[in-house]
């Protein structure tokens, strides 16, 4: 199951070297002089901490990946924004939801 985890690596300049991080697991890391190394290192790290839950009982995180999604949150914005959203979208000729759903896409600027 560790392989289907969703990992991430970063530079860290703090620590001068690249940190292999787990979306699943918050609290893991590794740091690694390459980012090859740091995949490998958070890898086994995530594989180790699975294996010992298991062991104990525990049930590990599901990968996000195998989680099904709706489709649907609710975002809170001020009174002023969602007025200013709502007349963005009559102006486009679009509903406010395809012009929210377009801006956190990234295409619709």
């Amino acid at each position: 199951m560790s392989d289907r985890y969703t990992y991430r690596i970063t530079w860290s300049a703090e620590d001068g070297e690249n940190v292999g991080l787990c979306a699943e697991f918050p609290s893991l890391s590794w740091l690694a002089p390459s980012p090859e190394m740091a995949l490998a290192g958070i890898g086994r790290l995530v594989r180790d901490v699975v294996s010992d839950m298991q062991e104990t009982g525990e049930a590990p995180p599901e990968p996000l990946a195998d989680k099904a999604y709706s489709g649907r949150f609710l975002v809170r914005v001020p009174p002023e924004t969602h007025r200013a959203l709502a007349i963005r979208a009559a102006e486009e000729g679009v509903s406010l939801n395809r012009l929210v759903s377009a801006r956190l896409a990234g295409s619709g600027g």
